[in-house]
């Protein structure tokens, strides 16, 4: 009986594997004709944008910047990073944020002030989101993640970044990993909130419901975040029916509640350049290609690693036990925050902000100490002619 079923849902799947790439052949001809020079079907407005944004950043109280970083020929000709900087003036270790697939750097409004209070915070728009330049990446999984990588390296050299905290969510976080295992000489504390594509795709379904499988199977040839440039103009309203639940982590501090749906479909409705190196990284939406537990015994021992899910997330956390066998003798913090889904950062974004200060007094506590012991003995130092 057992084996009867497990064929019918083996020939469905591969029925509706086949179909979904007809059926993404013909909604790609028919876009064709629906282009914008045809049809203004897309309303993707980058005055919209930048002007959606700047409500946004309101609440936040600290000063702040938005410049574009010319990081040079990474992947395109001239590629830029939008660039929101805070308390620059701080001499404490910078922490640099990186956002999730589709997602900005105004998501992270309810978060910034706590972090700016103690340190310079620069957050960004990864190449190929939200107001970055939206160059091809490759479609090998390898390459585009290095691509990936290689951005965020040239734009720490042109902000003059010696070392850095990293805060990276979902996809910003396997993001954060890669970099720190390529260049650790420049990771001082790893904050992974919500990591994406850490854990090795499981093997066989056997839990996954017969319905997720078959909605897998159908969205394979699209990109992930197809469905709101299908949407048109009705964008913004099919982010709400779909995830009402985005705007009402913001209700409290944002009086207008379509601020965030609009700010996520002009993100996500312009060219799908790094939702599609995101394709290319991920093995199905769940799991990377090459997941991190495959490397996180090569990070630098001296990095420590922070690692923080909301109880109630979709992500698979198997990885936190692994990562804690391959670093049992260095620093590992394993934080779960009750009552907390995926977008951790506004779900509870004051347990959230706590535990992310917790991690970076960490670091300041290591780098004083470091300091002191190379401190001269009191016999070596220099004699003063100032009196205190």
């Amino acid at each position: 009986m057992n084996f009867a079923k497990q064929f019918l849902e083996y020939t469905v799947l591969t029925c509706l594997h086949v179909l979904s790439k007809l059926y993404c052949s013909v909604i790609t001809f028919i876009l064709s004709w629906l282009s914008p020079t045809w049809l203004s079907w897309n309303k993707y407005s980058e005055n919209m944008l930048r002007t959606i944004e700047k409500k946004i950043l309101q609440i936040v109280r600290t000063p702040h910047r938005g410049c574009f970083v010319d990081i040079g020929p990474v992947v395109g000709p001239a590629d830029k990073i939008w660039t929101l900087s805070l308390n620059t003036e701080s001499q404490k270790t910078p922490l640099v944020l990186l956002h999730g697939l589709g997602a900005g750097i105004a998501l992270w409004c309810l978060n910034l002030d706590a972090f700016a209070a103690t340190r310079p915070v620069y957050a960004i728009d990864l190449l190929g989101f939200g107001r970055s330049s939206r160059p091809t990446f490759s479609t090998d999984s390898i390459e585009a993640e290095q691509q990936m990588v290689r951005s965020l390296e040239e734009w720490r050299k042109e902000m003059k970044l010696k070392e850095i905290i990293f805060l990276g969510h979902s996809m910003g976080g396997f993001l954060a990993a890669s970099y720190s295992l390529s260049y650790p000489e420049n990771v001082k504390h790893l904050i992974l909130a919500d990591p994406w594509g850490f854990p090795e795709r499981p093997k066989e379904y056997k839990d996954v419901p017969f319905l997720i499988k078959t909605v897998s199977y159908i969205m394979k040839p699209f990109n992930p975040l197809a469905g709101i440039r299908l949407a048109g103009p009705l964008g913004p309203w099919f982010i709400n029916r779909v995830r009402p639940d985005i705007s009402k982590k913001y209700s409290i501090e944002l009086n207008d509640p379509n601020l965030i749906p609009q700010y996520i479909y002009q993100c996500n409705s312009q060219y799908p350049s790094g939702e599609s190196a995101f394709r290319s990284m991920m093995s199905d939406f769940g799991w990377a290609k090459n997941p991190i537990v495959r490397r996180i015994d090569q990070l630098r021992a001296e990095i420590p690693i922070t690692l923080l899910y909301g109880s109630r997330s979709w992500i698979d956390h198997s990885a936190g036990e692994i990562i804690k066998e391959k670093r049992i003798h260095n620093y590992f913090k394993l934080q779960v925050i009750t009552g907390a889904g995926h977008h951790v950062y506004a779900d509870k974004p004051e347990s959230f902000n706590q535990i992310v200060l917790d991690a970076c007094e960490y670091t300041d506590s290591l780098q004083n100490r470091n300091n002191l012991a190379i401190m001269p003995s009191e016999s070596d130092q220099p004699e003063s002619d100032s009196n205190y």
